[in-house]
């Protein structure tokens, strides 16, 4: 009997006015090669997360869609709350 279990980025999603990036971790668990449990977890990033515990990919997508001009209008949707 032998349990694996494996963690992936199984979703990234970019969000909203600002860009935000959606990160779904997924957990999986086999027995034998037969799934016997699951379980996700989502975190979000905005532009000014830090992002350098990132995977490459998700550093790649941030970088990617995070212009100058969206961190500067979040930066000043911060400002304005």
């Amino acid at each position: 009997m032998a349990l694996v279990k494996t963690v992936t980025e199984d979703k990234i999603e970019v969000v909203g006015e600002y860009k935000a990036v959606q990160v779904r971790t997924a957990t999986i668990v086999k027995e034998d090669g037969v799934q016997i449990g699951q379980s996700f977890h989502r975190h979000v990033l905005h532009p000014d997360s830090d992002i350098s515990s990132e995977s490459s990919e998700v550093q790649a997508i941030c970088n990617a869609v995070w212009t100058q001009e969206i961190k500067d209008a979040w930066t000043a949707h911060l400002a304005s709350l």
